[in-house]
């Protein structure tokens, strides 16, 4: 029997990204980047995976540099821009449930491809060694001066999370110190 996605695929619908499956992960990538470079400014859309998200430029004004407003940019970088986010959303929407809940908060595509590699594949690190540096992280966990209250919650939000990824778990003695 054949499943309406099959026969998506089958006639050549790609209105949209492949879906990841877990152990499938090597085959879901390339997949992934096919399905990006068959978008319009595709090589635009990779490169925003590749090497991260443009570097606006930047004017001066009554003494003063800011970066470009979106209006301000040339063709070729407000077509990067609107890659950029393109690309974000291409990838969250080939994520289940509960991958992407791991890693929505992630905006940069090059960072969200980075976490999702991550979190499927691991890293070379052993599972004692990750559990003691996530356990070390949390430890040393600490306000840094001069950073927001957003910024130490989403700090502390990604460890979290890696602790919950690894399944690393807080004695009661470690979480009341």
């Amino acid at each position: 029997m054949t499943t309406h996605a099959d026969k998506a695929i089958l006639s050549g619908a790609d209105n949209r990204p492949p879906m990841l499956e877990k152990d499938m992960y090597d085959s879901w990538k390339s997949i992934m980047e096919l399905y990006m470079m068959n978008r319009q400014h595709g090589r635009m859309i990779l490169k925003s995976v590749e090497n991260g998200p443009l570097i606006w430029p930047t004017i001066e004004e009554n003494g003063l540099t800011r970066p470009r407003k979106y209006s301000e940019l040339s063709a070729t970088d407000a077509i990067q821009a609107d890659c950029d986010v393109k690309v974000t959303n291409i990838i969250l929407q080939g994520l289940p449930p509960e991958v992407y809940a791991l890693v929505s908060n992630h905006r940069i595509a090059k960072e969200l491809w980075e976490r999702i590699q991550l979190l499927i594949q691991g890293t070379s690190l052993t599972k004692q060694e990750r559990e003691c540096k996530l356990y070390n992280e949390f430890d040393k966990f600490a306000y840094k001066k001069g950073k927001t209250i957003c910024d130490f919650y989403f700090r502390f939000s990604l460890l979290l999370n890696d602790m919950n990824i690894y399944n690393v778990k807080l004695e009661q003695f470690q979480v009341n110190k």
